[in-house]
């Protein structure tokens, strides 16, 4: 273990020794599978409620029932990921005081895996949406509606291929430019086919819950778009794997939030966590070299870059459920961390492992860490190799006497260090990328 301080001394110790606690019995160890995390349980419930909804209804399920209940599964499916509706669950899970017990704070902190209904209503709304077509099909539908619903089927169809998790990650892009494009198209379809189907009704479109519901959704989908702004960023490249951007328009963000920016808004979109100074106006964004849009960004720094709607809360706002935390980052994972260590809002301890520290970041940036982190655990791989990530964990969990471990890395680690760490009774929570 090495730990670099202001002085840039090194000290060396061994975690080879470190003991792990002993996993929880096989029953509670199986919930803590990430096949059981709560991302797949709050899928799984809203898939429950509407099996349940269509054995109360069934045998008669005419077609607009089925229409109906796709509507509002699609509605929570988009209004989920409004941002200000993610900020109102993140302080309303995070408002449970630190002396409530463990176990209601520990589940309470799993708040970010809201995004499980997203998933739940966006499956479950395309199975009633399939069952509608059927239903309305063989109770003879005017022509009209029944071609904007096959049209309807065919694009969920195309939406739904793309969120298959091989395909997802080899073309991210294309996810993301099909459920885009897709999902504007998806709801001008869905006017045009309500609009179609209350004029053969001869229902005020006022007077239908599809008005309502539809009219709801349009304004969330909307809104982040009357935020539309390209504004200035100012680029330091401390290395050819980081840009560190400062912007100073707007409102300074909070601590632990993130910001989406584009070079290209119809296109990608990318989000890093924001990283305001306490002392400074603005804030700025670590950006590393992780794909061809980084990569860009990084080797041709642009003047300005686009930004919309507004900051969202991320998973490291549930620090303020515990008493003290250990924050585990690797590589760049340190920019989601930043914000919190310089807020000082609840003790914490660092762990951070990253290929030579000041020459890939900068002296700047280590020694801003080190002024708040006196004490942080810095392992530099390019000197001692990649080390075991869980047992630097547990080591720094026990010395610190820490209720908590959040965990910024890539996919594979944070997913190995959570599922490591909760699988033996320690809370531990890193981004699920559900996005």
């Amino acid at each position: 273990m090495t730990e670099l301080r202001h002085d840039t001394q090194l000290k060396n110790d061994r975690i080879d020794d470190v003991e792990l606690p002993p996993l929880l019995p096989l029953v509670r160890r199986a919930f803590k599978h990430p096949a059981l995390m709560h991302f797949n349980r709050l899928a799984a419930s809203v898939i429950a409620v509407n099996l349940v909804v269509l054995i109360a209804a069934v045998p008669e399920v005419p077609a607009e029932f089925a229409s109906r209940a796709a509507l509002l599964n699609f509605a929570l499916a988009i209004l989920i990921r409004r941002q200000r509706l993610i900020n109102l669950l993140f302080r309303m899970a995070t408002a449970a005081p630190v002396t409530w017990p463990l176990k209601v704070r520990w589940t309470l902190a799993k708040v970010y895996h809201f995004g499980g209904l997203h998933v739940g209503g966006a499956l479950a709304g395309s199975l009633w949406f399939g069952a509608f077509v059927a239903l309305a099909t063989v109770e003879g539908a005017p022509v009209d509606v029944l071609v904007l619903a096959y049209a309807l089927v065919a694009l969920f169809a195309a939406m739904l291929a793309t969120t298959i998790p091989k395909l997802r990650a080899k073309n991210h892009n294309r996810f993301e430019l099909v459920h885009r494009f897709g999902g504007w198209t998806s709801l001008v379809l869905l006017w045009a086919m309500t609009i179609t189907q209350v004029g053969h009704s001869g229902e005020p479109l006022f007077s239908t819950l599809e008005f309502w519901v539809l009219a709801a959704v349009t304004v969330a989908v909307i809104a982040p778009w009357t935020r539309l702004r390209r504004v200035p960023v100012d680029i330091k490249r401390p290395s050819s794997h980081v840009a560190i951007a400062r912007f100073t328009h707007g409102r300074k963000p909070f601590a632990g939030s993130s910001t989406a920016i584009s070079r290209s808004p119809l296109r990608e979109w990318h989000s890093f966590a924001n990283i305001p100074s306490p002392t400074e106006h603005g804030f700025r964004l670590t950006i590393s070299r992780a794909g061809d849009w980084t990569g860009r960004f990084i080797d041709d720094m642009p003047s300005h870059v686009w930004v919309k709607g507004i900051t969202v809360a991320g998973v490291a706002n549930i620090e303020v459920l515990f008493k003290k935390v250990v924050y585990v980052a690797t590589g760049s994972g340190i920019g989601p961390c930043l914000p919190h260590l310089l807020a000082q809002e609840v003790p914490a301890l660092l762990v951070w492992s990253t290929r030579a520290p000041r020459v890939t970041f900068g002296d700047e940036l280590v020694d801003e860490i080190l002024a708040v982190q006196p004490e942080a655990r810095i392992w530099d791989t390019a000197e001692h190799g990649k080390p075991d990530m869980i047992r630097l964990a547990v080591a720094a969990y026990r010395d610190f006497g820490a209720e908590a471990v959040i965990c910024i890395s890539n996919k594979k680690l944070t997913w190995q260090v959570v599922h490591g760490l909760e699988r033996r009774g320690i809370p531990a929570y890193g981004a699920i990328w559900d996005s």
